[in-house]
């Protein structure tokens, strides 16, 4: 390589000398084009040759260097960014929020649930309890209308009880019975009916003793109506005011 590079510089210094300059001139154009392609290659390998020799010449220490400024480069690329790690935990601080956010939710739910179930009972019970009383008025509807004509038919009963011997006293008292028998029919209808209490026995849930009397009957048998009892279909309306016997 030293060979070739001294005779490229002897040929430079043969053609650059002003003393050769006709030599120069006397050269043909293909000889011409030779010798500018050995100069230009002479210059390439004396580049290289150069270059070459730089990198000999380089410090051992600065080789080490840019080897280890070249790890420390692939290692910080390799490292996460830490802005990547900030997201990370912001996201999962996010998460727990909306967590905590579904559990309140979940609770609150329940809790309206519970509210809902109890108010329903208790408007189920109440419209029960409504039904029932309507039902209720419905089926004693006509306890106001007995007790409100009970003193007038006890009026009647005092009037036929009275005796007389004339026309026109038993025809007056005939015109009460039919009366008085008008207004039992009117009370069947609505299923209003009179207790039987003569020669019964006595119970206390139909019948109301004023007095006891010593009696060749047994014990507990009504002996005599002071005033008669009425009931609307289950229920008493005025019990019947008796004596007893002892």
């Amino acid at each position: 390589m030293r060979l070739i590079i001294r005779a490229q510089k002897e040929v430079n210094d043969l053609f650059d000398n002003d003393n050769n300059q006709k030599v120069k001139d006397d050269l043909t154009e293909e000889e011409k084009e030779q010798m500018q392609e050995v100069k230009e290659d002479a210059s390439g390998e004396e580049k290289e040759q150069k270059q070459d020799l730089d990198d000999h010449s380089k410090d051992p220490a600065d080789e080490e260097q840019e080897n280890d400024n070249e790890q420390d480069s692939a290692e910080d690329e390799s490292e996460p960014v830490p802005e990547s790690s900030a997201v990370s935990e912001e996201t999962a601080e996010e998460a727990d929020s909306h967590q905590q956010e579904l559990e309140r939710l979940k609770q609150e739910a329940q809790e309206y649930e519970e509210k809902y179930l109890k108010l329903y009972a208790e408007f189920e019970n109440f419209k029960r309890r409504n039904r029932q009383e309507i039902d209720l008025n419905n089926k004693y509807k006509d306890q106001k209308f007995a007790e409100d004509l009970l003193p007038v038919l006890d009026n009647l009963e005092r009037a036929m009880a009275i005796e007389g011997d004339n026309d026109s006293f038993a025809s007056l008292k005939k015109g009460v019975e039919m009366v008085y028998n008008e207004f039992l029919n009117i009370f069947n209808k609505r299923d209003i009916t009179v207790i039987e209490a003569e020669g019964k026995e006595f119970d206390p849930n139909f019948h109301q003793a004023v007095m006891t009397e010593p009696s060749e009957e047994e014990s507990g048998i009504v002996l005599e109506e002071f005033q008669k009892g009425y009931q609307l279909k289950d229920r008493v309306i005025r019990a019947s005011m008796v004596k007893v016997s002892e």
